[in-house]
């Protein structure tokens, strides 16, 4: 496999007033998970990051996983459409105020319907709602493509860019 070039972006919201939030949606239903079994937060993870070459994550055990979503710092939110999972965030807040939207994105199924600018604003509503100073995310080259102008029309700034270079497995 040769290695491939990419781009990651960090973005923030440094006041709430910045979120140019999108409309509600009435399909859409987010709700925080509580003692999310390891199993549905690997399904989560897997079925969203696939296509995307999420990686990091995979061979984390039962045991990581949960010990991860026990930390007070860490909150995960499943947004559903007709009681079924459509997408999911994961929120973590750091020692310096800050909250981090860890991880974001729609079920393959669920994409190009426009779930994902309202999940977007809810992440960012919630992210406020947990007395962060200021809301970021990072996003690389190697994610959807309507991931970026997702977080722009949203109200997020880029602060910082960097390349590297990584390798994509056969099939993925």
């Amino acid at each position: 496999m040769p290695p491939v070039d990419v781009l990651r972006t960090y973005l923030q919201l440094t006041d709430p007033s910045q979120l140019r939030a999108a409309g509600r949606d009435p399909r859409l239903r987010v709700e925080r998970v509580e003692s999310c079994p390891p199993s549905f937060y690997r399904y989560l993870y897997v079925e969203v990051g696939k296509k995307w070459h999420w990686r990091d994550r995979i061979e984390w055990t039962d045991e990581r996983i949960a010990r991860h979503l026990a930390d007070p710092a860490v909150s995960l939110w499943v947004g559903c459409v007709s009681g079924a999972p459509a997408g999911w965030f994961e929120l973590v807040r750091h020692g310096d105020g800050s909250v981090e939207i860890a991880y974001f994105g729609l079920l393959p199924e669920r994409t190009g319907r426009g779930l994902g600018r309202r999940l977007l604003t809810d992440a960012v509503e919630r992210a406020w709602s947990l007395g962060a100073t200021r809301v970021w995310l990072h996003t690389c080259s190697l994610d959807s493509p309507a991931a970026l102008p997702n977080y722009l029309a949203r109200g997020f700034v880029s602060f910082k860019e960097e390349r590297y270079t990584t390798t994509i497995a056969d099939g993925a």
